[in-house]
């Protein structure tokens, strides 16, 4: 079963930080089978105004799971946090 893990960015209080993230977080894809299906700002229809999205795509909500928790990313996490607020979702599919 296809799982994404859907990134929303709600709002920004260190760009610095972020374009960190940005520059490091492709390098933690490797050795993962990771499909980035979306990377943009959404038009917003319904619902809070978010500054942007990715939806990274899975083959199993397990595969998922061992990137995001996996030492790579677990190293640059924190650039994130310190960035931005996000809201992070993983869904089966």
């Amino acid at each position: 079963m296809t799982a994404l893990l859907i990134f929303t960015k709600e709002s920004t209080h260190d760009q610095s930080e972020i374009d960190i993230y940005q520059r490091q977080v492709r390098a933690t894809f490797e050795g993962h089978p990771i499909k980035l299906v979306v990377a943009g700002v959404p038009v917003i229809l319904e619902g809070k105004a978010a500054e942007g999205m990715v939806i990274l795509e899975f083959p199993t909500t397990d595969a998922a799971r061992e990137w995001y928790d996996g030492a790579d990313y677990q190293a640059i996490i924190q650039h994130r946090f310190n960035g931005a607020k996000y809201s992070v979702v993983l869904v089966a599919s």
